[in-house]
């Protein structure tokens, strides 16, 4: 999923010494903006710009963008302890549960990211595709669509942690278990597919199609999973204060960026890379389970 293009071959040990210690900088950006403004979801907004710019900056002095990878697992935890230090009102229980689940995933999804990632010297290649596609400065590209972009759709996607742990109007009931299962299916399901998916790139052969498990019933179970994490979150919000129903906004956004944006970028690739791949498209549906013979 990256690819080697600098010349400096750096070691894991090295490479995740820098990448810890940016954002150990892009979260003291974070506490030294988080009490800015005078409103709490302000503050949020100023740090959070505060620490993306962080993170750019050690992108364009490494000359990689790849930075930002982990920010997308890393952010939302420190954004539900931020949202539960400034709580006015809020169920212990739905506290408990939606912290645990955001935890889960978050620790989850940086470790799966850790664990496959090679280094600094490697790059995601679709990052490459943006520098070489988009007639705009490779710093701009870098900023604005590798990182504020995505950055942008996490904060989307986190506001309704707001009511969930911070405004709740309601106590624990149906619609929040109703969200633990949407929310916990969903980190299940995304971590039996990357599993799978790593197992079969152990053994892949080149032109090889992921057809086992559940990717034989969707092409990107992987972003199934993270979809329906995101609408769970919401439904925790919206079982907390129903007047926040805007913030369903998050989870559209989600799935439109993976719908017009990553699913694209990935099935292109797979065209152009994967013998077969045109009519396996047309067997399997890209996120929504689908059976076939």
């Amino acid at each position: 999923m990256s690819q080697d293009r600098h010349a400096t071959r750096w070691s894991r040990t090295d490479s995740f010494a820098w990448v810890g210690l940016t954002y150990l900088l892009s979260l003291t950006a974070a506490l030294l903006f988080a009490g800015s403004t005078t409103t709490p979801l302000a503050s949020l907004i100023a740090a959070y710009i505060a620490s993306i710019l962080v993170v750019w900056g050690f992108s364009m002095r490494f000359d990689n963008s790849s930075f930002f990878d982990p920010y997308w697992s890393v952010a939302p935890p420190l954004i539900a302890l931020y949202w539960i230090e400034h709580a006015e009102s809020a169920s212990s229980v739905r506290q408990a549960v939606v912290t645990t689940l955001v935890f889960a995933w978050g620790i989850r999804l940086t470790w799966n990211w850790a664990r496959g990632w090679k280094g600094l010297h490697h790059e995601d290649w679709r990052y490459v595709d943006l520098y070489e596609k988009v007639p705009i400065p490779k710093w701009a590209v870098s900023l604005f669509a590798i990182q504020l972009f995505p950055g942008l759709q996490v904060f989307l996607g986190c506001l309704a942690l707001q009511p969930a742990l911070a405004y709740s109007e309601r106590d624990f009931g149906a619609l929040d278990c109703f969200a633990l299962i949407v929310m916990g299916g969903s980190i299940l399901i995304e971590t039996v597919a990357d599993e799978q998916l790593r197992s079969f790139v152990r053994t892949k052969k080149p032109g090889d199609i992921m057809r086992t498990g559940l990717w034989s019933v969707s092409r990107h179970p992987n972003y199934l999973g993270e979809i329906g994490f995101w609408w769970g979150l919401f439904l925790f919000g919206l079982a907390a204060a129903p007047a926040w129903w805007w913030t369903v906004i998050g989870p559209a956004a989600m799935t439109a960026m993976f719908h017009f944006a990553s699913i694209p970028m990935l099935d292109q690739r797979s065209l152009e890379r994967r013998p077969g791949y045109a009519e396996h498209m047309e067997k399997v549906h890209a996120v929504i389970p689908s059976w076939h013979a």
